[in-house]
């Protein structure tokens, strides 16, 4: 069974910085578009492109989380 863990996160000044790089996240809606197609994609493709999306979930997770403390601190 899974054990929680506390990280720590220096997080940037802007919650938007939070998000895949510009080419990164062409390289996987490119890979995402040609699955669509119907294109087979290869094995390295393919988890390249779950591992991509894997990182742009916990960038979206983390950027949510930021915003709950920083709402939350607040008041």
């Amino acid at each position: 069974m899974a054990e929680p863990m506390l990280i720590e996160v220096e997080l940037p000044e802007s919650l938007e910085a939070l998000h895949l790089p510009f080419g990164v996240n062409q390289r996987l809606q490119n890979l995402l578009d040609r699955q669509d197609r119907g294109d087979d994609l290869s094995a390295d493709e393919r988890r390249e492109a779950e591992g991509l999306v894997d990182l742009a979930e916990l960038l979206s997770l983390l950027r949510l989380r930021a915003r709950r403390i920083a709402r939350a601190a607040k008041g």
